[in-house]
């Protein structure tokens, strides 16, 4: 299927609560769209003023199996009074649904709203109780099959790598420079990850996907679901490179410990995962151009400007990878103060927020 669905882009409120209430429930009219770039995610009232979130699945991402991977890992997790946010189930007993407009399949499922908010900083203690969760989350995940994902290694990004130069986003001035230290990194990666263990993983695991209310914690948006490492998520929850973030992640990692092993050598391929992030992010935005939305969201991208950045970023993320910079077990940052460089915020390489 072609990345290009206009019917996707013109999802509108009315088809929205259609669906909603084809499905039994009461929606008032009150049909708010949420800030996701990826799918269209909407936010509806009820009649008895309960709310509930409405995801219209992306067509041509994933098929309707590997949407239900990621739907039998929320019950799973569930069921293990693993605090996640699953979907609603319908009379049927089905969770997904298939809306067919203009020809086009659109898979959609309902959610309740779960209230609370995203933490700005984590305490340890706080650091240590989602290490726990984290490990317990992992636990569930090494128990069941989601043989729809896909596996989070050096291939995602090749492939991404593939789109930008192949489909000429890449410019000349950038293209060589671009594409050796996507392949170098690539190469290290693979060196690295030999023997680390694999399984299915949230895979999108920042802090803007945590809410904590009066409940406690959430993990949400399994949408990015794949069988990889472990410290994946860990990185990605505590995503400083600094000797602060080094520490925390230690914290994190000794927690997790409590219920699951912890492979150190995995720490070894927090900087590559890292490089990886830049390929994905500017292949996904490559990917997803026909979309009107995003020209909008990202105005630079394909300037000269924006590709000499790319570029330069991914060469210094090579460097630092090659030398063994921060991000691997014992290893120390002693070419200057922790204010040298700009920390990284979820901003810079999370994008379906």
């Amino acid at each position: 299927m072609s990345d290009r669905d206009d019917s996707f882009f013109r999802l509108s409120p009315d088809r929205v609560l259609a669906a909603v209430e084809a499905e039994g429930l009461s929606p008032t009219g009150h049909c708010t769209a949420l800030n996701a770039l990826e799918n269209r995610v909407y936010d509806l009232r009820l009649d008895d003023d309960r709310h509930v979130v409405a995801k219209f699945y992306r067509p041509g991402r994933w098929s309707r199996e590997a949407i239900l991977d990621e739907h039998r890992m929320l019950f799973a997790l569930r069921d293990a009074e693993i605090p996640v946010c699953a979907p609603l189930v319908f009379d049927d007993g089905e969770t997904l649904r298939a809306s067919v407009h203009e020809g086009q399949t659109i898979y959609y499922a309902v959610w309740p709203r779960t209230g609370g908010r995203s933490p700005d900083e984590l305490a340890d203690d706080e650091l240590r109780v989602l290490g726990r969760l984290l490990a317990r989350i992992h636990n569930v995940g090494a128990a069941i099959e989601t043989p729809h994902r896909p596996t989070l290694d050096e291939g995602l990004a090749l492939e991404a790598l593939e789109r930008l130069d192949g489909q000429g986003f890449l410019p000349p001035s950038c293209a060589r420079r671009y594409r050796e230290a996507t392949l170098e990194l690539a190469r290290i990666y693979r060196e690295r990850a030999v023997g680390v263990p694999l399984h299915p993983i949230h895979g999108d695991c920042h802090a803007g996907n945590l809410l904590r209310g009066d409940a406690g914690w959430f993990f949400l948006d399994f949408d990015d679901l794949v069988v990889g490492p472990a410290v994946q998520d860990v990185w990605m929850l505590v995503p400083g490179r600094d000797t602060v973030a080094r520490r925390q992640r230690e914290v994190l990692v000794d927690a997790y410990r409590e219920f699951r092993d912890f492979d150190p050598r995995s720490l070894a391929l927090v900087e590559p995962l890292r490089a990886f992030r830049f390929v994905w992010y500017a292949g996904w935005i490559a990917r997803r151009w026909d979309d009107p939305a995003f020209p909008d969201a990202f105005p630079h991208f394909g300037t000269e400007s924006y590709w000499e950045s790319e570029t330069r970023d991914l060469v210094e993320q090579l460097e630092r990878v090659a030398s063994g910079d921060p991000g691997e077990a014992g290893v120390e940052d002693t070419r200057g103060s922790e204010g040298d460089t700009p920390e990284l915020t979820n901003e810079d390489f999370f994008w379906d927020l």
